[in-house]
């Protein structure tokens, strides 16, 4: 594997390209202490990559007994391009792929736009849906609602109000 990676590290870079490789994680039998998971093909795959992302299932998406997506955490374990340890959360739907809407919802929420109590989902004092799923099909019954709060999310973030590095932290200004 090494000796493959350095061959071809030249020529994606020459040729500007990417190359994905996707691997699983394997359990280490007998670690007491440090992470007992591992991949397998050895240090090589971790040693040459420029970015290198650990996602995990959260949770299920159901509708009735049916599964109809999974809540991703996808957490930056490397990053030679940028700053790296960054966390998002985001549904990956079985029918349309990553959730516009579900991600809509996530950042308004962080923001302050939408508001959450219990299971409701408020805008300027109105119940918008209870549940998250029922806030996600009122984005896709009211396009226009989804603009605008695009838009607000957009405004917000060019005032300078930063998002969370992570999921649930505090606004720092």
């Amino acid at each position: 594997m090494s000796q493959a990676l350095r061959k071809l590290t030249g020529a994606i870079s020459k040729s500007k390209t990417i190359l994905i490789f996707t691997n699983q994680l394997r359990q280490k039998i007998g670690v007491m202490f440090g992470n007992p998971e591992t991949t397998p093909g050895g240090l090589a795959l971790k040693f040459y990559s420029s970015v290198r992302l650990d996602i995990r299932r959260v949770d299920t998406i159901k509708e009735g007994d049916n599964v109809i997506g999974v809540r991703a955490r996808v957490r930056v374990v490397k990053n030679k391009v940028a700053p790296p340890l960054r966390v998002a959360e985001f549904d990956i739907m079985n029918d349309e792929g990553i959730s516009k809407v579900g991600s809509l919802l996530d950042v308004a929420v962080e923001l302050g736009i939408l508001t959450k109590s219990g299971s409701f989902y408020n805008y300027l004092g109105k119940t918008l849906a209870q549940g998250r799923e029922g806030a996600k099909q009122h984005f896709k019954d009211n396009p226009k609602f989804a603009e605008e709060i695009e838009k607000k999310i957009r405004e917000t973030v060019a005032s300078g109000k930063k998002i969370p590095k992570e999921i649930g932290d505090e606004q720092a200004d």
